[in-house]
C-alpha cells in the first residue's frame, strides 16, 4: 500500500484518517486502507450493460401493457 502524506489523506477523506479508534469509536474516521485502497474491480462496466438493457426491457413491457 502507498503512504499518503497527511495533507494528500486530508484532500482524499475530510474527517482524515483513524488512529485511535477506542478514543473516537462513537464517530470514527475511514482507517488509511479505506481512503487510499485502488479499486481494480470492474463493477462499472457491469453496470454500464445492465442498466440501459433493463431501462429497454422495462419500456418495451410499459408499452405493450398501457394499451390494455
Amino acid at each position: 500500500m502507498e503512504h499518503l502524506n497527511k495533507d494528500e489523506l486530508e484532500r482524499k477523506s475530510p474527517e482524515g484518517v483513524e488512529k485511535d479508534y477506542t478514543h473516537h469509536q462513537e464517530n470514527p474516521a475511514p482507517s488509511e486502507e479505506a481512503i487510499v485502497e485502488k479499486n481494480e474491480e470492474g463493477g462499472g462496466q457491469a453496470m454500464k450493460w445492465i442498466i440501459p438493457i433493463a431501462l429497454v426491457i422495462l419500456f418495451i413491457v410499459y408499452f405493450i401493457y398501457r394499451n390494455y
